[in-house]
């Protein structure tokens, strides 16, 4: 546990240091969020601060996972897979950029995050299989009977399908300040805490990139607590998002217990229900499906009079819950 309370804390110290920096890089490059009609913010916020947090990940990682590569002489540190995670969520970080200046297209907002999960899956990051539940084990064996092996093309949609999903999620909920921060800060930490107990080869390497992830969320909550100084945007969204999937990928779905899946549905179940719920609201009324509109969580909340904070906290509230669940769920299949 050291080393994952070493990766958040670095992640968590270089992103709150170089957020003010992305602020002046922000303004400088013309990377505004000026008000629009289905915005909380009143005046222009620079954007961008998706950078700092991507940078306080990288360099934890970079960090923390090489010296463990270092002690353990290379059998538990680095892998293809945690550097297709890093090769990918750059790629991911670079569109973002882009698009937070540009205001790409939908479509090509969504082939770039497919492409982040064509990287991943070149990387051999896939859902390869899910555990079967209706088959019977004896208390503590497992057997390896219930794993239910994906054939290669229904692996490949099933981890973009997961990717897209989990990334638009995040995306789609980063409307209040600190919002989307907080809700991955926890399910980061909780991802952390379930690969360290998982037993798995590349439990400490995933635990030490989502401890990270959380340590930097945590950071740039400094500057993006309401009211924010600045917005995380597409490029913090979609890096967090795609992180976060890449890591359950990696983890909590080859957890070795019937409720594999549950649990990474758990831990994101917050946003992946709002954008859900949202989904099915625009298709019931006609509306685009990629309209973007007030139909989400936190404008319903601030619909019925909660401050932004409020609203905030009912939703980091939530997040726990379910999170804790996903926490009790592992211990009990153990």
């Amino acid at each position: 546990m050291i080393g994952v309370t070493v990766a958040f804390l670095m992640a968590m110290g270089i992103t709150w240091g170089l957020t003010p920096w992305v602020v002046r890089l922000a303004n400088r490059c013309g990377a505004i969020a000026v008000p629009r009609d289905r915005d909380v913010h009143k005046s222009p916020v620079p954007r961008w601060g998706g950078i700092a947090i991507y940078l306080g990940v990288l360099a934890a990682v970079l960090v923390t996972v090489t010296y463990r590569h270092f002690i353990t002489r290379g059998a538990n540190g680095w892998s293809w897979q945690l550097v297709g995670v890093l090769v990918a969520a750059t790629f991911l970080c670079l569109v973002g950029m882009l698009d937070d200046l540009r205001d790409l297209r939908a479509l090509w907002q969504a082939l770039a995050i497919v492409g982040g999960g064509a990287i991943l899956i070149a990387f051999g990051v896939r859902i390869d299989g899910i555990t079967n539940p209706f088959i019977a084990q004896k208390p503590g064996a497992y057997n390896p009977a219930r794993w239910v092996e994906l054939a290669p093309v229904v692996s490949v949609f099933a981890t973009l399908f997961w990717v897209f999903l989990v990334t638009k999620t995040v995306d789609a909920i980063d409307g209040l300040d600190g919002l989307a921060a907080g809700v991955c800060a926890i399910s980061a930490a909780t991802l952390a805490l379930l690969a360290a107990a998982s037993n798995q080869p590349q439990g400490p390497s995933i635990a030490l990139l989502a401890a990270a992830v959380a340590g930097s969320c945590i950071g740039f909550l400094r500057h993006n607590y309401n009211p924010a100084r600045i917005f995380m945007s597409t490029v913090g969204a979609w890096f967090l998002g795609f992180t976060l999937a890449a890591i359950s990928i990696m983890g909590t779905f080859k957890i070795a217990a019937a409720i594999s899946v549950m649990i990474p549905l758990l831990v994101l179940g917050v946003p992946i229900f709002d954008y859900a719920v949202v989904l099915a609201k625009r298709a019931r009324s006609g509306a685009p499906l990629t309209a973007a509109d007030r139909r989400h969580l936190h404008h319903r909340l601030l619909d019925r009079g909660l401050s932004q904070r409020q609203a905030v906290w009912v939703i980091y509230g939530c997040t726990v819950m379910l999170c804790a669940a996903a926490l009790i769920l592992f211990q009990f299949s153990r």
